[in-house]
């Protein structure tokens, strides 16, 4: 079918080098197992969830750790037994996903959570046949992603307001003369919101210089080639490889006078100057949420996804010192949160 392409692409590769990985999920996983103990009065049900992370970096580590405490404040406000598991696909590797979610599907769990876009669309279709719950988390463009017109798949989308953050940029600096865009081609959840900032600059007159890259020593390189193309500020999106590298690459920006400005508050608490989006512990225990009403009630009557609101303006403090930034013009703009760099 159509609608599948994009999920069967995805899974050409994997099935090959599959085969000649372990069968047991917990063997690639890294994951945390956490079994949350049935309260009195209960009718005796016991759930099973896979929460499986695209790969480990601030943001989806949060996700996962909402994910998990909402299904823990679940078990206990309704009296269940409801066992997790988190995994992690190594830095996106879509070998392991596949075998993450097709584990997941063989040991017949009843929901699987995956967070961020190529492992929701793993997910998806290794539980096609089954129709085993998945209910994904931070898919910015489920449309693009084709992750909608399936009975059996919801989630939560943290879209991305580009042209807001071209607005953010140039309150910010009003003699903003070029930008860069540093993206990686293979994040889906890139593509719409690079188009945005495209068309947003276009509209007002103002260059950019596009830099991409897939891996950390390639996000290292990009971001050198923008602070040589002379750029005034630097975009990225809700993109998960280039929010891995941050700490790589935060203090070259700096060095440079360069304000990063990403689609994530974990950007800016892995140390670029701003980050803009969703609560992402919020989004998290939406996600939940949705996950066991999807268990308990079933998919009916069930959105294809639901949006998460952002507008939260989250400050690196101290990068601002670092470039000499009064950030005061932001606070007209929308909730702005203060934070310093950590490197979790």
């Amino acid at each position: 079918m159509k609608k599948h392409s994009i999920l069967k692409k995805l899974s050409a590769l994997a099935a090959a080098a599959a085969m000649a990985l372990s069968l047991c999920a917990c063997a690639v996983s890294g994951g945390d197992h956490d079994t949350l103990p049935s309260q009195s009065g209960a009718d005796g049900a016991s759930y099973r969830v896979a929460i499986i992370k695209q790969m480990d970096h601030a943001s989806l580590d949060e996700i996962a750790a909402a994910v998990a405490a909402e299904l823990e404040q679940l078990a206990a406000d309704n009296g269940v037994t409801i066992e997790y598991d988190i995994y992690s696909g190594q830095g996106g590797d879509q070998t392991i996903l596949k075998q993450l979610a097709d584990q997941a599907v063989a040991d017949k769990v009843d929901a699987i959570i995956p967070i961020a876009t190529t492992a929701a669309q793993i997910s998806a279709l290794s539980a096609e046949d089954t129709k085993t719950p998945v209910v994904f988390a931070a898919v910015s463009y489920p449309e693009d992603a084709d992750l909608t017109g399936m009975d059996y798949v919801t989630g939560t989308s943290d879209a991305l307001n580009a042209p807001f953050i071209m607005d953010m940029m140039l309150a910010q600096n009003p003699d903003l003369a070029k930008v860069g865009l540093l993206y990686s081609l293979s994040e889906p959840n890139s593509a719409t919101p690079i188009a945005q900032a495209k068309a947003a600059l276009d509209a007002k007159g103002i260059p950019y210089v596009e830099a991409t890259a897939n891996t950390n020593d390639e996000v290292i390189a990009a971001a050198s080639s923008l602070i040589a193309a002379g750029v005034d500020a630097v975009f990225t999106p809700t993109d998960n490889v280039i929010q891995s590298a941050e700490l790589a690459i935060y203090e070259d920006f700096i060095a440079a006078g360069i304000p990063h400005y990403g689609g994530a508050d974990s950007f800016a608490r892995n140390g670029a100057f701003v980050g803009c989006g969703v609560n992402y512990t919020q989004l998290g225990a939406h996600t939940a949420d949705l996950a066991y009403q999807a268990i308990t009630q079933g998919m009916g009557g069930m959105e294809e996804y639901y949006l998460m609101q952002g507008g939260i303006i989250t400050v690196n403090t101290e990068t601002a010192a670092a470039l000499g930034a009064d950030y005061s013009v932001l606070n007209g703009m929308g909730t702005v949160a203060e934070v310093v760099t950590t490197e979790d």
